[in-house]
């Protein structure tokens, strides 16, 4: 279905709000996110697990202000424009269950949607093979859309449930991360790894506020722009998405020539957080992007949903904060590219991940076949 926006006012474009996303997201990185991940979904959800103690993987663990900035965000432009509808009702289990597999597909490939297309404007040419399997996947959940496919349709609900997940998830654990009134025990912090690379907290909350704001307004999905594009031949949402690579790209080498580091390298090793096991960027994402298709959009597109009132957004974030749990504490999530004594050693996930991620693919078809109207009627 096309996305609706208000083309008379500049923050209701994608084109926009991705202009923001690739600025912001390398100023993340300039002052102190990990490399090529200024802004990744997946990644800081399962840290914002490992942060509440869900996992015990010391080097990504730590509370993550952007996601709450997104929902905080998204809540306050619905707000303001009257799209706050809290809703809920449409297969909780079944919704829950796809972002547990979402996460696992995006830890295999290290990056959810976002963070694929911010690695490809840093020169990270492992990124191509994951965007393809995103689109592969994509082009699977669109098999299921074209023939009738629906989790169910939510129905309205009490305020109180579309304030669960901004309330508890935002406010109360952002009241937790500034007053710390259990000193050493609010949150568990990484001491090295990804999860000791961040942001100063003001900077990071303000910039997921922004974000989300805009995000709302222009209905910025990553997902949904190759979905849109292939289902239905509109580049609405996807002139947001090359917006945001085109920036991010141009930032990244701007940030390179300025301060002489190393934002902007083209290869297939010795990229940061990154591995070169090929087939499992690709059948990561391909995973990643048929849940996010079956669940309605990627994972931002959740989070900013879910500040609208969308139960069903949360209960999928929820999903997908509980599979960055898994994940960890089961061996899922691949491992970086390393240098062992001069010698590149390539990543990847070990059996475990490779075994999940069939398992995933498998539900997500189940899935897919079992919600979809026309299959069976010869259509």
């Amino acid at each position: 279905m096309k996305m609706e926006t208000n083309p008379g006012k500049i923050f209701t474009s994608p084109v926009f709000t991705g202009i923001l996303v690739g600025i912001l997201a390398p100023v993340l990185v300039l002052l102190g996110n990990p490399s090529n991940m200024g802004v990744c979904v997946a990644c800081f959800q399962r840290d914002m697990a490992g942060a509440l103690g869900l996992h015990r993987a010391g080097v990504v663990q730590y509370f993550r202000p952007e996601i709450v900035g997104f929902v905080l965000g998204s809540s306050l432009a619905a707000f303001l424009w009257k799209e706050w509808k809290p809703r809920a009702g449409s297969s909780p289990v079944t919704r829950f269950t796809l972002g547990i597999f979402a996460m696992v597909g995006a830890l295999v490939f290290l990056g959810c949607p976002w963070r694929a297309l911010l690695r490809l404007s840093g020169g990270d040419l492992n990124a191509v093979t994951g965007l393809l399997g995103l689109s592969a996947g994509i082009a699977v959940g669109n098999f299921f859309l074209k023939r009738g496919f629906s989790l169910g349709r939510a129905e309205p609900a009490r305020a109180m449930s579309g304030l669960v997940l901004p309330v508890m998830l935002a406010l109360a654990l952002l009241l937790f991360a500034v007053l710390k009134p259990v000193e050493g025990r609010a949150f568990f912090s990484s001491i090295s790894g990804p999860g000791a690379m961040h942001a100063p907290l003001l900077v990071s909350l303000v910039v997921g506020v922004v974000i989300g704001f805009l995000a709302q307004r222009s209905r910025f999905c990553t997902v949904g722009a190759v979905r849109d594009r292939l289902l239905i031949r509109d580049s609405h949402l996807l002139r947001g998405v090359v917006a945001l690579v085109a920036t991010a790209l141009v930032m990244n080498l701007l940030l390179s020539w300025i301060t002489g580091g190393n934002y902007f390298h083209v290869s297939f090793g010795n990229q940061p957080i990154s591995h070169s096991a090929h087939l499992w960027n690709f059948l990561g994402m391909l995973l990643a992007g048929l849940a996010f298709v079956l669940a309605g959009g990627c994972p931002g597109r959740q989070l900013f949903l879910a500040g609208e009132g969308d139960g069903d957004s949360a209960v999928f974030v929820l999903g997908m904060i509980a599979g960055g749990a898994l994940a960890h504490d089961f061996g899922l999530a691949a491992v970086p590219d390393k240098m062992i004594d001069g010698s590149a050693v390539i990543g990847g996930p070990g059996a475990a991940g490779m075994v999940a991620v069939g398992l995933g693919l498998l539900y997500c078809l189940w899935v897919g076949f079992g919600n979809t109207l026309n299959v069976g009627r010869g259509e």
